[in-house]
């Protein structure tokens, strides 16, 4: 299998989407699910475009975070 990378998506307070790359310097948001994923591409195309940051990932894997709070 190729290589992969795998990005933390949160969701900001506002109803956003927040990406980030594990173990590389890469971030991004968008407002909707959709966007978020075009914004990932692009960004990973941008930072691995100009052939110095490594070879270009075949695979990026969004892993989705999200935080609960209950009471007690």
């Amino acid at each position: 299998m190729g290589s992969e990378i795998i990005f933390e998506v949160t969701e900001d307070a506002d109803g956003g989407f927040c990406a980030v790359a594990l173990g590389h310097a890469i971030a991004t948001q968008g407002e909707t699910m959709e966007e978020v994923r075009e914004m990932v591409r692009d960004a990973v195309k941008c930072h691995f475009g100009d052939g110095q940051a490594g070879t270009m990932p075949k695979i990026i894997r969004l892993h989705f975070v999200r935080d609960e709070a209950l009471a007690v």
